[in-house]
């Protein structure tokens, strides 16, 4: 999509897209921490969940990323410039693309052409260059056909996918996506987490914050947030599978949970019979293998 995405890939090995060291941070008036002592880096052309539950403090986290919020203690750096910085916040936040639950929030134009283009003009981009850069991402996001509607009238697929192409026309290094499936039918969900996946393969930082744990999935990498603290930082698949979810009160992915309750019908015990299915395709291999085998 963008020169910026691409080239990103190219210094990962040296600088994290995004980092946290050490960081703490408490609401005004609040005795409590709402983040505690997180240690987070993120690379250009990695997809890293991030799930908890309610109050775990994932919308905190998502907010101190490009500096909409600033930490009590530690760090958190954009390709080693901390959010701190005041002479460069306007850098890091150029660099930090936040995609919230609900798109109304982040929607300002009267159409989905002028949405698009409201922060290209606030930055001063020449107007030959918007306009390319407007339908390019109108184009990718499948709202060509739609540019002239009013944003009122949009659903609500269509208008998280406007407000992704609101942030991605900017050509952010660091994409945020806090629980931006929420809202959406599974069907839309599933299209826009496959969308956010291929920027990661184009060079982006992708941090996706969930609850959905067949989400989580699809990441390269997952992180845990218990009570403000990182609770586990590694691979989906062993989190899942190693009785780390039980332990933290968080669910199973739906393939899981139903292989679990179609063995339970035939009157089996999964425990000690091979890793649970994680994914839809594993569920259905395991569905033409058959569970006989399974006692």
């Amino acid at each position: 999509m963008s020169a910026r995405l691409e080239v990103a890939g190219a210094g990962a090995q040296r600088v994290p897209a995004l980092s946290f060291a050490g960081v703490d941070f408490a609401y005004p008036g609040c005795a409590v921490r709402a983040v505690v002592g997180v240690d987070l880096a993120l690379h250009a052309g990695e997809m890293t969940a991030l799930v908890g539950r309610n109050g775990s403090g994932k919308s905190t986290l998502a907010r101190l990323c490009n500096g909409l919020l600033l930490p009590t203690a530690g760090d958190v750096s954009i390709g080693g410039v901390p959010t701190s910085d005041e002479t460069r916040l306007w850098e890091v936040r150029s660099r930090v693309g936040l995609l919230f639950q609900d798109p109304v929030q982040q929607i300002v134009g009267a159409t989905v052409e002028e949405d698009v283009a409201f922060g290209l003009e606030n930055l001063g981009v020449p107007r030959e260059e918007m306009l390319e850069r407007v339908d390019a991402i109108l184009g990718e996001l499948g709202l060509v056909d739609i540019r002239d509607r009013p944003v009122h009238g949009l659903s609500g697929g269509q208008r998280q996918r406007l407000a992704l192409a609101g942030v991605l026309v900017l050509e952010p290094s660091v994409l945020v996506v806090d629980e931006p499936t929420s809202l959406l039918d599974a069907s839309t969900a599933r299209d826009l987490l496959t969308l956010v996946r291929g920027l990661a393969g184009r060079g982006a930082a992708v941090l996706w914050i969930t609850q959905d744990p067949d989400e989580a999935m699809a990441a390269d990498r997952l992180a845990v947030l218990e009570q403000g603290r990182l609770a586990y930082q590694g691979s989906p698949a062993e989190f899942f599978l190693g009785g780390e979810a039980g332990r933290l009160s968080l669910r199973l992915p739906r393939p899981a949970e139903l292989a679990r309750e179609l063995a339970r019908t035939r009157g089996l015990e999964w425990v000690g019979h091979g890793p649970l299915p994680l994914t839809e395709p594993a569920l259905m291999q395991l569905l033409r293998s058959g569970l006989d085998g399974r006692r």
